[in-house]
């Protein structure tokens, strides 16, 4: 089930927060958990086991960390947090990589792993690292191991940010999953936020998606310098408020129920070295990487050597992450590079110079990273750079370009001046009783347009449901 849709809007979210309010505090986390475990079964049917079978184990092995670390059994508490991060590993293995593993090998003539055409259960990278950082945290004390079963599961399932995130760490959202209140100022700025994610992803991102899938499966004999610029632009806008949008709205959903999730995004289209623009984008994933993978590696606290091998695994795992397909191994790995030649060389260079130097530096990177993001078949994906950067003998331009950039050029204006925090500046120096009433009639005019948009459009993908 997807948020911008009228059956999560007016049927699924409303039943689900009439009877939230309704029932008295004790219960409502058996109605978040019946409806998460609902919301989920609507998508993915008999993989709602997988949830059930995530949840009983990382709940046990959380339980059993922590009577060992009680019994003073290090080595018992170990072995119980290396086999629930197998358990986590091997489950998101086989859904997401064994066919891809399966089929690479194959094309160079090993064939003891068979291709089962494997379906990806949705939003399984997110709920796994959620689950396995449990334990992870029972394990170094920064969390107690939940005794409620309900609960945890609750924490495991819960519906505003199942599927594509934020990555939620338990340590994070322990004590609010036992007690947190729901007051009406929280509810308020859950609906606004839910309201601005809402129009991110249906005003923005699906109509500069429109664009992008224009360029992606355009001939290559067909393809200009400046129109393939123009594609991977669109597709720049179209991830970014894809995602941010969505997460806006598990923020927003979450205040509802009285939960208080981290930012996922801070503008990362303003940032002026890519080291900047990573502390902006998906910060929740980063700071997942940084916390459960680098660090335990040894961070920057050894060699050089060993340090630039730790950042390359990080990487790596930060590309895969996202998919199966080579594509996302190498965005993963040309970031690493990016960065390693920033740390080096450039980054004290960036800090001296113009913002505005930083801000193209970056954007011209970022935007050649979601053309590899973007393409997974390597021979189009080498294709479609060839064009960029013209090579090849591609014009330059041609009028399909002036008729789509001409057509297109508000949506990329809106969404250009929309990836600044221009807007919420101008928000917030209004007096508060003009905040007040621009609010509410911002959210009234959102939901009726978004509303109209949802009736009539018939083009509203979610990206990272895939991931």
């Amino acid at each position: 089930m997807v948020f911008s849709t009228p059956t999560f809007l007016f049927y699924f979210l409303a039943l689900t927060l009439l009877i939230y309010y309704l029932v008295p505090r004790k219960f409502r986390n058996v109605v978040i958990l019946c409806a998460s475990l609902f919301f989920y079964y609507w998508g993915e049917r008999v993989y709602v086991v997988i949830m059930f079978l995530s949840t009983a184990i990382d709940y046990t092995h959380g339980l059993l960390v922590e009577r060992c670390k009680k019994r003073d059994n290090d080595r018992g508490a170990r072995m119980a947090v290396a086999s629930s991060i197998v358990f986590n590993l091997a489950l998101l293995f086989f859904f997401k990589y064994w066919d891809f593993i399966a089929a690479s090998l194959q094309s160079v003539g090993l064939n003891f792993m068979p291709v089962l055409g494997i379906h990806l259960p949705i939003g399984i990278s997110f709920y796994t690292f959620q689950t396995m950082s449990y334990t992870i945290d029972v394990y170094r004390g920064d969390a107690r191991a939940q005794r409620s079963i309900l609960n945890f599961g609750t924490f495991v399932t819960l519906f505003p940010q199942l599927i594509a995130g934020p990555i939620i760490k338990y340590k994070d959202l322990g004590d609010q999953i036992d007690q947190r209140d729901c007051t009406v100022d929280k509810f308020a700025s859950g609906v606004q936020m839910f309201m601005i994610g809402l129009g991110k992803k249906l005003l923005i991102a699906n109509n500069v998606g429109m664009l992008w899938d224009s360029y992606k499966t355009m001939a290559l004999a067909d393809l200009t310098v400046a129109g393939a610029w123009l594609g991977v632009l669109a597709f720049t806008f179209q991830i970014y408020f894809d995602f941010s949008g969505y997460s806006d709205m598990a923020v927003g959903l979450g205040r509802m129920l009285g939960f208080e999730f981290l930012p996922n995004f801070n503008y990362p289209y303003i940032s002026k070295s890519i080291t900047e623009f990573w502390r902006r984008w998906h910060i929740s994933l980063s700071t997942w990487f940084r916390e459960y993978l680098y660090i335990p590696l040894g961070g920057n606290r050894c060699s050089k050597g060993r340090w630039m091998f730790n950042l390359f695994v990080v990487w790596a795992a930060t590309g895969i992450w996202h998919g199966a397909s080579w594509n996302y191994l190498i965005w993963g790995l040309y970031f690493f590079a990016l960065l390693m030649v920033e740390k080096f060389f450039l980054l004290d260079a960036l800090k001296k110079a113009p913002a505005l130097v930083g801000h193209v530096y970056t954007m011209f990177f970022v935007l050649v990273s979601w053309a590899i993001f973007g393409i997974e078949d390597a021979s189009r994906l080498g294709g479609y750079l060839k064009v960029m950067f013209g090579l090849g003998g591609a014009p330059l331009a041609d009028g399909t370009l002036g008729y789509y950039f001409i057509s297109y050029l508000p949506i990329l204006a809106l969404a250009a001046l929309s990836s600044t925090p221009l807007g919420a500046k101008l928000y917030h120096r209004l007096p508060q009783r003009a905040a007040q009433v621009t609010g509410a009639a911002a959210i009234i005019a959102g939901l009726l347009v978004c509303t109209a948009y949802l009736v009539d459009g018939t083009y509203n993908p979610f990206l990272y449901f895939r991931f």
